[in-house]
């Protein structure tokens, strides 16, 4: 049965060791939802902030009906990029899927992006320091890295009260004050990227990739999450009823 076709007969899939049954929250759906599956390297941050990404815009337990949920799938001590790809593959069938991990150097990305298009999986690149993200809710952010998140981490740690304590004692959760310290930034953190993207010097930024190959069908696009969300872009396929808030 394609997990497409109602809620109430879906099964909802997050750590790829659980395989409890998705419990609707008032009977059978009426109305179809679209299930984004999205697998990520990490096994914390990453799914967490997706937690509340479908909190915020999808439709989450609790909530108002919305078109689309967003899925995570993620495995205890983290995924390669290949991993990830294969991990979503299997767990999404023919529901939307994308593949979320870290644009560093590890040696098996391009061949991940090649199986991931082939396969019709949405790819999305996340900065090497997916703290970064997170601190651009907050505040702009320019300058180089070289690579370490140090420096993010504690500006992160100065700017929101609920993550003075973030990661200390290896502590990346995105839940409760946390959560509530991002709700409503959105817009603000999208547009501090776009100026942290329009001043990278060489020109190969992934938004203006994603400009360029948005239209292509079965082709990765690296846009984020939240973005899409926001302008709304994550429109109901045809045949699903109801718009993104």
């Amino acid at each position: 049965m394609n997990r497409r076709t109602e809620s109430g007969n879906r099964k909802r899939r997050g750590r790829l060791d659980d395989e409890r049954p998705l419990v609707p929250r008032s009977g059978v759906r009426s109305r179809e939802v679209r299930v984004l599956y999205v697998a990520c390297e990490g096994e914390s941050t990453e799914p967490d902030y997706l937690r509340y990404l479908n909190e915020r815009f999808g439709d989450a337990d609790g909530g108002p009906w919305r078109p689309f949920r967003i899925q995570p799938v993620y495995r205890k001590n983290g995924m390669t990029p290949s991993a990830v790809v294969a991990a979503v593959k299997d767990m999404a069938a023919e529901d939307e899927a994308w593949a979320l991990f870290d644009r560093d150097q590890r040696d098996d990305i391009p061949n991940a992006i090649k199986v991931a298009a082939e396969s019709g999986i949405e790819v999305a690149f996340s900065h090497p320091s997916f703290d970064l993200w997170l601190l651009l809710y907050f505040q702009p952010f320019c300058g180089k890295q070289s690579g370490s998140s140090k420096i993010v981490i504690e500006k992160l740690r100065q700017a929101g009260g609920a993550f003075k304590d973030y990661d200390k004692r290896g502590d990346k959760s995105i839940r409760d004050a946390r959560r509530d310290a991002l709700n409503g930034r959105e817009r603000s953190a999208i547009t501090n990227a776009r100026t942290l993207i329009a001043s990278c010097p060489h020109g190969s930024c992934t938004h203006k990739q994603s400009e360029t190959i948005g239209n292509r069908p079965r082709q990765p696009l690296r846009r984020t999450l939240a973005a899409r969300a926001l302008v709304g872009s994550l429109r109901p396929r045809p045949g699903l009823s109801g718009s993104p808030a």
